[in-house]
C-alpha cells in the first residue's frame, strides 16, 4: 500500500536541457535498465546486459536473451571494480574518481521526486 509501481520524472536542468527518468517496479522479462542520452551532436546508450550477445533477426522478428534477472548479477563486476578503485585511492592517497557529491545528487533528485508526488507540484532539486 502506498508503494509506487511506475513513475515518470521530468527534469529541467539549469542549462535548459531536459531529462526524463522512467521507472517501473518490475519487468516480467528481467531486470530492464537502460540509459539513453540524446544531444545535438549525437546519442550515447548503455543497453541491458544479457547472458550472451547473440541476436537473431529473421522473418519472425528479433530473438535475443532476456536481460539478467537481478541487479546483483548484473553489477557484480562493477561493484568489485568500485571497491578496487576505492582501495587504490586510499592506498595511494589520491582522490576517488567518484565524489560524495556524485552520489548525493541522485538522492536529492529522488527526494524532490517524492516531494512532487506528495504535493502534486514541481519541486526544485536542492543544489549542492
Amino acid at each position: 500500500a502506498g508503494d509506487i509501481d511506475t513513475a515518470v520524472i521530468s527534469l529541467k536542468f539549469a542549462n535548459g536541457a531536459l531529462g526524463i527518468i522512467e521507472n517501473s517496479r518490475k519487468a516480467v522479462y528481467g531486470y530492464d535498465q537502460r540509459v539513453e542520452v540524446f544531444g545535438a551532436k549525437g546519442t550515447a546508450m548503455a543497453d541491458n546486459n544479457t547472458p550472451t550477445s547473440m541476436v537473431v533477426l529473421n522473418e519472425s522478428g528479433t530473438i535475443r536473451d532476456k536481460p539478467l534477472y537481478f541487479f546483483l548479477e548484473r553489477y557484480k563486476i562493477a561493484f568489485v571494480a568500485e571497491m578496487q578503485a576505492f582501495a587504490d585511492a586510499v592506498r595511494n592517497d589520491e582522490p576517488t574518481k567518484v565524489s560524495g557529491k556524485d552520489g548525493l545528487v541522485p538522492v536529492l533528485i529522488a527526494l524532490a521526486a517524492q516531494e512532487s508526488l506528495k504535493t502534486g507540484k514541481p519541486v526544485q532539486v536542492v543544489s549542492v
